[in-house]
């Protein structure tokens, strides 16, 4: 018996291309632990390309679908549409810890920076 996968849908242009979880609460307060940023996105680090094939070295780096920062005081996680169509569950997981940590989520889309002349 063959069973065909479903192909992932294609993204949509309109919609943005990054997801900001900010370590922020709904009520304003700051998330706790302050490395909570660069835990999560540790967690992830196998999810990239090639990551699979790393093994254990896989945790050296972040993924470029998982990458944490700071927007002014405030420790963020980006993290990249293109996570849901390469591995779903890890998707469910990163938008399931902002849930259940209260955390606020921002959909938007890094420009890049301007070219220097």
């Amino acid at each position: 018996m063959s069973t065909t996968l479903p192909t992932p849908p294609t993204p949509n242009p309109t919609k943005p291309r990054e997801v900001f979880i900010q370590g922020i609460t709904s009520n304003g307060k700051t998330f706790r632990p302050s490395d909570w940023a660069e835990r999560l996105a540790g967690a992830m680090s196998s999810f990239r390309p090639g990551g699979a094939a790393m093994g254990m070295a896989a945790h050296i780096g972040y993924s470029p679908y998982c990458v944490p920062t700071s927007m002014g005081d405030v420790k963020c996680v980006v993290v990249n549409e293109a996570l849901r169509a390469l591995e779903p569950m890890a998707w469910d997981f990163v938008m399931n810890f902002a849930r259940d940590n209260d955390l606020q989520v921002v959909e938007a889309c890094l420009l890049p920076d301007p070219p220097r002349t």
